[in-house]
């Protein structure tokens, strides 16, 4: 349970210096640190030559999946307690669970257990305000509670902390540099707001050019932009398929494709995570049966992955999909939400990091937040179906466009990455992602953690396991400086909690340095450095095979990692 505080304590802090007196160069500095080393850069690609390897998940000792069992079991006990006895003795504090005048309750005591008693506990952790830039520092304002996370208290002073919370892969949120530049000239030439529903209005010559520059960069045909990622997702499966359709899904797919798959009414069969042996075998089944009333053959079968999946950090086995796409001649849909413009030699997403051509995948699908530090969501394809869907996906009946600075933004970061603009910056920003989520997720590995993910995945979760452990890591790395997500059910399965540490080109090798070490101090306090070896980190080259379990020191870490990270070693 947090610690009670003091609210008498906020006026004791010492407010940070305004961000708005910051010299551009200082601004600079803190939205995108300066590279230090150049021999920190490394390529993000995959080598046919080892082998597709799939992810080898560590396991984490019998008594720490037992105590995170026990730990939920006692926190529903206990919260089941206080709500009998705080309904009988203390109705004021439960007016929304108890009926009234003949009126139902707003909603039952068991549906709003877990947020009221698991989540409510650690809501300190979560939807910290910043402000400013979300680069490689982040503002986060300073609050503290008098009731237990019912209510914050804050004075306006904020903290800055090292940003591994935000989506910002390549660092292209800056409120300094060419993309602010042209975004305000975007303003100055087209307005601030949008033009409104794009069916009614029409495309500016912003939108289009935009939109083709996108599917040059991607290597499809057509492709068309739309103003909210979700959305996106949400939207488009209406227009694919029908009752009469297939989708298959992997088990790990975002909520979006699964909540637009359900919209759709078309026939849904959730595939294993990345387990193509299982996906053959659904489709066998699925073509030779067909549907499941008629028998008659599917209209269309679809199989939806991501190329890097968010809460995992793992990418789709793209070839083996590709070769089952050919023999049994289904539609393919990727979602590179998290993968385009952070994956791949040059930034084209997952296509370009396993080496496939673009038009072997039937629609490419992605978000415009992450890597180029905009808003919206994208589909890209073959054009008559990109016409198609601009003539019928709802998305574009009931939204607004894009506003014009968003969508210079998307624009020039595009042209930046594609080496268009600014000589090799775009080159210099994706080889230190690479590098970064390397030195990160090998460190972490080689410290005793267990860590899931592709080696250059930027999305690097640690495990955490027991509930307690969640909003403990949270709060000392934030008072260390460190402003991290955490994650835990629904979002995960019920003992998987985990911190998803999300990578950016804009932190330097000295910073990823104090993470490792903070990690360091903050797992051996927290009993958190349960790795087997199994999957990376060993100290000595068969450690796992002969159950000797050596630990590096933080010393040792800092000492070999980063050089470790420049070679296809591990």
């Amino acid at each position: 349970m947090p610690e009670v505080y003091d609210i008498s304590e906020l006026s004791t802090r010492v407010p940070d210096p305004p961000v708005s007196h910051l010299t551009i160069a200082e601004k600079a500095e803190m939205e995108f640190g300066a590279l230090t080393n150049e021999k920190y850069l490394v390529s993000s690609q995959y080598d046919p030559n080892r082998g597709l390897k799939g992810q080898i998940l560590d396991e984490p000792p019998y008594y720490v999946v037992i105590t995170t069992y026990l730990s939920y079991l006692f926190l529903i006990i206990v919260g089941h307690i206080k709500d009998f006895f705080g309904m009988k003795f203390t109705p004021k504090y439960y007016k929304a669970l108890i009926g009234k005048n003949g009126y139902p309750p707003w909603y039952s005591s068991f549906e709003s257990f877990y947020p009221r008693r698991l989540k409510k506990r650690l809501d300190d952790c979560f939807a910290r305000p910043i402000h400013g830039v979300p680069g490689r520092y982040v503002h986060c304002f300073n609050r503290v509670t008098p009731d237990y996370n019912d209510t914050f208290y804050y004075d306006g002073t904020s903290k800055p902390c090292l940003n591994l919370s935000s989506y910002n892969y390549l660092g292209f949120a800056q409120s300094v540099g060419i993309c602010t530049d042209d975004s305000i000239e975007a303003v100055k030439k087209y307005g601030v707001s949008s033009c409104g529903p794009r069916n009614i209005i029409g495309n500016t010559d912003l939108h289009t050019k935009t939109e083709q520059i996108l599917a040059q960069f991607l290597g499809k045909e057509d492709s068309v932009i739309f103003s909210m990622g979700w959305g996106t997702n949400a939207h488009l499966f209406t227009s694919l398929v029908n009752s009469k359709c297939l989708v298959i899904s992997d088990t790990l797919n975002h909520a979006s494709i699964r909540f637009g798959v359900r919209l759709s009414g078309a026939a849904v069969k959730v595939c294993p995570h990345n387990d193509m042996e299982a996906l053959e075998k659904i489709l066998k089944e699925s073509i030779s049966q067909g549907q499941s009333k008629s028998h008659r053959p599917w209209k269309k079968i679809l199989v939806c992955v991501e190329g890097l999946y968010s809460m995992e950090g793992t990418y789709c086995n793209l070839p083996e999909l590709v070769r089952l796409r050919d023999k049994y001649k289904f539609y393919l849909f990727v979602d590179e939400a998290h993968s385009i413009g952070a994956v791949g030699k040059r930034g084209r997403g997952i296509c370009e990091y396993y080496g496939i051509d673009p038009n072997k995948i039937d629609l490419l699908m992605g978000t415009l937040t992450k890597s180029f530090g905009a808003a919206g969501g994208y589909v890209s394809g073959d054009k008559k179906i990109i016409d198609r869907l601009r003539l019928d996906i709802t998305a574009q009946t009931y939204s607004e466009t894009i506003p014009p600075a968003v969508l210079q933004q998307i624009s020039t970061s595009l042209r930046i990455i594609a080496g268009e603009l600014n000589g090799n910056e775009g080159q210099l920003r994706l080889q230190r992602i690479t590098f970064n989520s390397r030195y990160l997720r090998l460190g972490l590995k080689r410290l005793g953690f267990i860590v899931y993910g592709a080696d250059d995945s930027p999305v690097v979760p640690l495990l955490l396991y027991n509930p307690a452990k969640m909003p403990a890591f949270s709060r000392m790395m934030l008072d260390r400086g460190i402003a991290v997500v955490i994650v835990g059910y629904p979002a995960t399965d019920v003992i998987s909690s985990r911190i998803r540490f999300c990578m950016s080109a804009a932190l330097t090798k000295e910073d990823i340095d104090d993470i490792l070490a903070a990690c360091a101090d903050i797992g051996d306090k927290l009993n958190l450095k349960f790795s087997s070896g199994i999957a990376g980190g060993e100290k000595h080259p068969g450690d796992y095979k002969k159950g000797i379990r050596p630990r590096w020191t933080i010393q040792e870490v800092l000492a070999t990692t980063a050089d470790d990270c420049l070679v296809e070693m591990y």
